[in-house]
């Protein structure tokens, strides 16, 4: 049987005074590689938030990692990529390299100088990412479809068992989309990353990823991909 790393029992979410995920119940496990889709205001942001702990819920369940979520305090085991992400003063004077290095900062090196290590994985992941050549960039001088490739990088510069991505490739044109789908599907086939994406990108979702979960107030998901 294949190991849950997300589950959500009954889930009742509301914002604003308004239901948005009305009784979700659903499993992810291990290695899934899942997109997310559904129509715009239908919960897929709320859902995904609710599930992190960064919004409250009404009702229902949530365990992490085989824990519920008000005991879990492993965060670093998660990363996350909000669809704003890429939304700062793109004249603040922090280059590539500098920016994913943010990414080795926990609780424990909080405030001390970072390790020979810390930069080999900086400069691991900007490979793995295709970045590499990016590395002394301001990060403001980028394109759209490049600074989400970086901000990527920094979720995976600690090694997260399990990456949520919300729209992470929205207003980026067709050829980066294709290059950051295919280094997603690496990462989740070379390293077996569980990976959650909102996407609207339909042919992607199907074509690529093993799982799909639909949203829209309600939630329903389905195997896609082989088991």
């Amino acid at each position: 049987m294949n190991e849950p790393v997300i589950e959500v029992e009954s889930l009742n979410v509301a914002r604003n005074g308004r239901r948005v995920i009305e009784d979700a119940s659903f499993t992810v496990e291990r290695g899934a590689y899942m997109g997310i889709v559904g129509p715009n205001g239908g919960g897929k942001s709320t859902l995904l938030q609710a599930i992190l702990g960064i919004i409250p819920r009404e009702s229902g369940s949530i365990r992490i990692l085989g824990q519920p979520i008000e005991e879990f305090d492993e965060w670093s085991r998660l990363a996350w990529v909000s669809q704003h992400s890429i939304s700062f003063d793109e004249r603040f004077p922090i280059n590539v390299r500098e920016l994913v290095g943010l990414g080795r900062i926990n609780r424990s090196n909080l405030a001390k100088p970072f390790k020979k290590e810390d930069w080999t994985k900086v400069d691991e992941v900007l490979r793995f990412m295709g970045i590499s050549e990016l590395a002394e960039r301001r990060v403001g001088h980028l394109s759209g479809g490049q600074k989400q490739r970086v901000f990527v990088a920094k979720a995976l510069v600690r090694d997260p068992e399990v990456l949520i991505l919300d729209e992470p490739v929205s207003g980026v044109d067709a050829e980066a989309q294709e290059l950051f789908y295919m280094k997603l599907s690496d990462l989740n086939g070379s390293q077996g990353t569980t990976i959650l994406i909102v996407s609207h990108d339909l042919a992607a979702v199907f074509c690529r990823m093993s799982d799909v979960m639909c949203v829209n107030r309600k939630v329903y998901t389905s195997l896609i991909g082989p088991d």
